[in-house]
């Protein structure tokens, strides 16, 4: 049974607060939800979890991938106006850890732990929450380039090399999106497939790995949206259609640039002389 459908003693309104406030609130938490990479439902039952435990009893949510749709009204407590409102939200890469805290401080607040405004500086604080830093998402991206390397075949020697593609790929990456250069997604992902592979061809062609195919797949790993492509299988079977094909388009579109990336070097090095490689 969804637990945001349960029912619960609404609690009244503080003398004061308006609900359109309420409602404002439980944006800002489906709004943080959103842009980190949470489902559709997870953003429609935290919104309403919130606005119902504040006293709003009549509140529409309609969530899409990059934006959400509220209105809401407590006539039940004398408020007479209605509340609209719409926020357009850019697709962002997923941060799962304000997901969860996002995801706790619902629950906290359906328990009765924070007033309003105090959750109101609760997400806020979550809002702020730092990101990785660079040099763990650079680690990250060598360790998971050079573990799925082995898991798809390869020894120790293409392990090394998907490491050491997988760190320098994920440099790039981070130099390609500095806000100087105005380069959009395709063009990161294509020139991150290239620069992936090309450096598996170079460390293939020194002696450093055999299995050619897994140091290439490994290498390219973390340029993968993973969570996009999953979320959005989900949404599609929770019957958020629109969202999902939304969320899975925007995936396939990376794997295509990643593919072109990898399919340009490899016609490339084969034309000026690199010689054929075996996959």
């Amino acid at each position: 049974m969804d637990t945001a459908k349960q029912a619960q003693p609404t609690p009244e309104i503080p003398d004061g607060t308006d609900f359109s406030d309420v409602l404002l609130t439980s944006m800002e938490a489906g709004h943080i939800l959103l842009e980190n990479g949470a489902e559709i439902f997870r953003v429609e039952e935290t919104m309403l979890r919130i606005g119902r435990h504040f006293g709003v009893t009549e509140e529409d949510v309609f969530v899409l991938s990059n934006g959400i749709f509220t209105t809401g009204g407590s006539k039940e407590h004398g408020h007479q106006e209605s509340f609209a409102r719409v926020q357009h939200i850019p697709m962002h890469s997923a941060s799962l850890d304000k997901v969860v805290a996002i995801n706790q401080l619902s629950r906290d607040v359906e328990a009765g732990k924070y007033t309003l405004e105090e959750t109101k500086a609760q997400l806020q604080e979550i809002r702020n929450m730092p990101g990785k830093t660079h040099w763990k998402q650079i680690l990250a991206s060598g360790i998971g380039a050079g573990s799925f390397c082995l898991l798809l075949g390869g020894n120790f020697a293409d392990a090394v090399a998907a490491v050491l593609a997988g760190l320098a790929l994920y440099l790039f990456i981070l130099k390609l999106s500095i806000p100087v250069l105005h380069l959009s997604r395709i063009t990161e992902n294509i020139c991150g497939g290239a620069a992936a592979t090309l450096l598996c061809l170079l460390f293939y062609r020194i002696g450093l790995g055999h299995n050619l195919g897994a140091m290439v797949i490994g290498s390219i790993i973390p340029l993968v949206p993973g969570v996009a492509f999953t979320n959005g299988i989900r949404d599609i079977a929770d019957r958020n259609y629109i969202a999902g094909i939304v969320r899975m388009v925007d995936a396939i579109l990376v794997f295509v640039c990643i593919a072109i990336g990898v399919g340009i070097v490899f016609l490339l090095w084969q034309q000026f002389g690199g010689g054929g490689v075996e996959l």
